[in-house]
């Protein structure tokens, strides 16, 4: 059937209704699956319209329609759809009959029907799908622009015009009349009706997680001054129509304003003005803890606020990341099915963000390890946390982690990426770092001095410019042309933590001191978007340790490599033996982008006792400590051959070691040494009996780039009684803390003896 003229069309969208071959012609329609618990690919199909779930009757349902459907739910395929109401009967309306799809179209909305609600069904007829469980990859996230209403279509963004000097001066701007961008053009709010419901929705596309009163008279007494004002153009503006946007409409829960109802103008042929006797709508939002102010804050605060049971992991930016909950002690995952907008908002809100911008399907930013904790998440929107929400367990309905549920959060806009920029790379993602600070009052440009830059603070400059991860930090940038007159260093001693939004918000010196001055020295980048991310099987470890009291004899190539302990020089050889605590070691690449050593072929180096080259000079640490962290045996794997041991089924093996082959581990592999090859243990020779902690650290000086460096540890108690180990409650770095950051820190001087 032909389309509709524009006129027509634009006319049946206000009034709520569609064009009536498809039924709905802009946005995807929402559709899901009501069926047996544990078997989310099949059951009785529903849509969404009008804000209710309503059936689709079977007649002329046929494969091709079954097909479109799945897809569009994130299936591979169709394998068959049932008739005669097979998974039950609908309570709601039916809203489709004689669904008539080629079998090509992407969603439901696209083929042809009686359209919304014209049936002569009952719901015997309601008609069910059994899709194909395996996901497709093309099923990756579901947006904001996405999800919209019709409105949304015309309603694109909003922003806070601040009124009083005070909000002016605040960063990010949390006061102010509110504005919208409507075809274009940013008009007002009228205020007539304006409700606290509506302020929340738009706190939430600003990136706050709540709002706050206004005082309203004072406001009134401010518009009431400008009205009176003849230099004024407030006065002729508010006359027309097209300054305002008339009426707005929220429940509070939507993730944008274009999902509430909104009135742009009057009703066509009313004469009224779009604001008569109104003003236009003030909104003030509060802003989530890390967007704040620097103040001293009361040390107890701090603490409550570091036990937060949600967290985001592996995102390249600020508020986005793999969604992690803590349950009985212990960090898991929350499954994809069911997951949606609302309930992701809801997690946005609990860390301090705005409303949700995207949600992502399919373990789009990395796998998580550890139990699937949650599936099925049905928030309504207003709960204080997602512990309130309504959910199943992940274990429950066939949840495998690569079906890990991820969020992209709202953020304020602090204006830091206008305070950061690269110059002389040959792409955008490169090149010298130039940062904008205040020198003796006056803004400028300059460049930071090379000295202590590390790949921590590179990440820092990566995620302020919007770029992603860094791939590098780079202290030599003789070859990169700086922007003319930006040269002088004016950023020194820069040391982060990691977490900053800005390298503005990070340690460095005050006057600015560098050893080398300006020109080749200065500090630069290389950016990406996605990282690799290892992660060391902490249950294969437990499993396979055991004690070895193993020849001198059988040990020259070991003692070749500085794999044993010092006391090894010191024994008659070959007369002898050493006692080994051995134990296979399984590397998982868990990101989004493959592991690969910092050096090229060049830099390899031959060990002709294994008779291979090794790629990367110090890749693990093997150590056993005692309970407060002394170290009392070391392992000594210093050097590594990287190589794909193995892959899933469906995924090629791509580096290998033989034959001077590429070297590196492949997104969703994992390299495995076992327990019977030399150095893969701890030489613990020297260690009386007792009780201690066996450690593990992969890339331990963090010198390649990963997306997450917290889950690089792995831990496990360890009983010695002088003959026989046990190790147990083995679990990486993160998988039973709330404030990971924090015991990572102290770990990390531990290990470098830094206390």
């Amino acid at each position: 059937m032909m389309w509709s003229p524009p006129a027509t069309l634009f006319l049946l969208l206000l009034l709520g209704q569609a064009p009536p071959s498809r039924p709905q012609s802009l946005v995807a329609m929402k559709l899901r699956l009501v069926g047996p618990e544990g078997r989310p690919a099949e059951g009785r199909l529903e849509v969404l319209h009008q804000g209710q779930w309503g059936s689709v009757c079977d007649d002329n349902f046929a494969l091709q329609e079954a097909t479109v459907a799945c897809r569009q739910l994130g299936f591979e395929s169709a394998l068959t759809w049932a008739h005669s109401a097979k998974y039950g009967p609908g309570k709601g309306p039916i809203w489709l009959d004689n669904v008539r799809c080629v079998g090509t179209e992407s969603s439901l909305d696209q083929c042809g029907s009686n359209g919304w609600g014209v049936s002569d069904c009952s719901h015997s007829e309601d008609v069910g799908v059994v899709c194909h469980p395996q996901r497709q990859r093309g099923y990756l996230s579901e947006k904001v622009s996405n999800a919209l209403g019709p409105q949304g279509q015309r309603l694109e963004e909003v922003r806070l015009k601040p009124i009083l000097a005070s909000a002016k001066r605040r960063s990010p701007i949390t006061e102010g009349a509110l504005e919208v961008r409507y075809e274009g053009h940013w008009r007002q709010v009228c205020d007539q009706g304006w409700t606290r419901n509506n302020s929340r929705v738009v706190c939430g596309m600003l990136g706050f997680p709540s709002d706050a009163p206004v005082d309203s008279h004072y406001y009134r007494k401010v518009w009431n001054s400008k009205m009176k004002d003849p230099t004024s153009r407030l006065q002729s503006l508010t006359k027309k129509n097209s300054f305002w946007i008339h009426r707005v409409n929220c429940l509070g829960t939507e993730p944008h304003m274009a999902n509430c109802q909104v009135q742009v103008a009057p009703a066509k042929g009313k004469l009224q003005p779009a604001c008569p006797g109104g003003m236009h709508a003030v909104v003030s939002c509060v802003a989530g803890p890390r967007f704040r102010p620097p103040k001293a804050k009361p040390r107890r605060k701090e603490a409550q606020a570091e036990e937060t049971r949600v967290r985001l992991r592996s995102g390249a930016q600020v508020g986005e990341g793999r969604v992690e909950v803590l349950m009985n002690r212990q960090w898991g995952t929350v499954c994809d099915h069911g997951w949606n907008l609302i309930s992701a908002s809801v997690v946005c809100r609990e860390l301090g963000f705005g409303s949700a911008r995207e949600v992502l399907f399919g373990a789009r930013l990395g796998q998580g390890l550890g139990p699937i904790h949650l599936s099925e998440v049905r928030c309504r929107g207003y709960e204080r946390t997602l512990s309130d929400c309504p959910s199943l367990e992940g274990s429950k309905n066939g949840c495998q982690h690569e079906n890990d549920a991820a969020v992209r959060c709202n953020i304020p806009n602090m204006g830091f990426q206008n305070q950061v920029r690269l110059a002389g790379g040959r792409s955008p993602a490169e090149g010298v770092v130039e940062v904008q600070v205040e020198v003796n009052g006056v803004r400028r440009w300059g460049s930071v001095c090379s000295d202590h830059w590390g790949l921590t603070e590179a990440m820092v400059a990566c995620r302020q410019l919007g770029l992603g991860f860094a791939n590098h930090a780079i202290k030599d940038t003789w070859y990169w042309q700086g922007t003319p007159g930006a040269g002088e260093v004016v950023m020194s001693g820069v040391r982060c933590s990691g977490t900053e939004l800005a390298l503005q918000q990070c340690q460095r010196h005050g006057p600015v001191h560098c050893s080398h001055g300006t020109g080749r020295f200065s500090a630069g980048v290389s950016c990406t978007d996605s990282a690799p991310d290892l992660v060391m099987n902490a249950q294969l470890v437990q499993e396979t340790a055991y004690l070895e009291d193993r020849p001198l004899s059988l040990l020259y190539c070991a003692h070749e490599e500085n794999c044993l302990s010092q006391s090894a020089d010191r024994m008659e050889w070959p007369y002898g033996h050493r006692r080994l605590l051995r134990f296979s070691s399984q590397i998982h690449n868990l990101g989004r982008a493959d592991f690969r050593p910092k050096t090229g072929r060049h830099g390899w180096i031959w060990h002709q006792c294994h008779r291979h080259y090794h790629s990367i000079e110090v890749f693990t640490h093997y150590d056993l400590l005692t309970l407060n962290g002394s170290k009392v045996a070391e392992g000594h794997k210093a050097s590594f051959c990287l190589e794909d041991t193995n892959c899933p089924t469906g995924l090629q093996r791509r580096y290998a070691c033989a034959n001077f082959g590429e070297q590196g581990v492949t997104v969703g592999c994992w390299d495995t040494y076992r327990h019977d090859i030399d150095c893969q243990w701890v030489d613990i020779t020297d260690v009386g009996p007792g009780d201690y902690i066996f450690q593990v650290v992969v890339n331990p000086k963090n010198e390649v780039a990963e997306s997450d460096f917290s889950n690089n540890m792995m831990r496990c108690r360890c009983k010695y009684d002088g003959q026989r180990v046990w190790l147990h409650n083995c679990h990486t770095g993160d998988s039973y803390r709330a404030n990971a950051e924090l015991f990572l820190e102290q770990e990390q001087r531990l290990r470098n003896n830094l206390i």
